[in-house]
Order: structure tokens, then sequence, then C-alpha cells
């Protein structure tokens, strides 16, 4: 079970790394008054897009490894794992929102400011503090 946990640990630091510059990737998009510097950073977000989905695919098959095979039947009972699975749904969400604002771009459809896209970029760093604590500390 412990393979199955560093898989999982490994998969989700790829995937938030990902899902930390891609936010920051809109901002410079809604930013940039150039026609070339648009195109560049919309290819930018679809690879980015594109090589970290799988990272949250493989986190979420790990994780549900380790969900039915070990935590559920030692956790099921308590507020943090539900919790924490309520915040990985969220951030899931929010991953294939950001998917549709890569189409917005590449369309020239986006509607929000840098300074949105700053706000939208914290959300992941709030998840992620909430999920480590919930994860480690327990705390209810």
């Amino acid at each position: 079970m412990i393979w199955i946990k560093a898989f999982h640990i490994v998969f989700m630091v790829a995937w938030f790394a990902g899902i930390f510059y891609l936010p920051r990737l809109f901002v410079n998009h809604a930013m940039a008054e150039e026609e070339a510097v648009k195109a560049r950073l919309a290819l930018m977000e679809a690879k980015l897009y594109r090589f970290i989905t799988p990272w949250m695919l493989l986190t979420i098959v790990f994780g549900l490894w380790l969900l039915f095979d070990y935590a559920w039947a030692a956790f099921s009972q308590t507020w943090w794992l539900h919790l924490k699975l309520a915040l990985v749904v969220l951030l899931i969400a929010y991953h294939f929102y950001c998917g549709k604002i890569i189409r917005d771009f590449a369309s020239n459809r986006y509607q929000r400011s840098h300074v949105w896209f700053r706000w939208f970029n914290e959300l992941p760093v709030l998840v992620l503090f909430a999920v480590v604590i919930l994860a480690v500390v327990k705390p209810f």
C-alpha cells in the first residue's frame, strides 16, 4: 500500500505543478495585446493542459485505490475524509473549467480581466493547504 500512496503523491505533485502554472498563463494572456503573444500563450496553455490531464487522472486512480483498499475502511466515519474528497471534486471541476478557459482564449471569447485570473490562480493553493492538513492532521 505504501507504493500506491507514493505514486499517488508523485502524480498529485505533477498535477499541481501544472495547475499552479496554468492560471499564471491566463493572467499573461489576459494582459497580452499583440496577436502573436496571444497565439503563443494559447499554444502553451493547450499543451500544458494536455500534459497535466493524465497526471490528474492518475492521481484520481491511485487515490481511489487508496480510498477503497485502505482509507474507507479506516476513516469512513470521519468528517476530514469527506471534506477532503469534496475538495478533490472541487479541484477536478477547477481543472475542467481551466479547459473551458483555454477554449475561450483560443477563440477570443474570454471575458475576464487579468485581475480576476490572479484571484482565480489562488484557489488551488488554498485547496492544497486544506487537503494536506486534512490528510495529515485528520482534525475531525
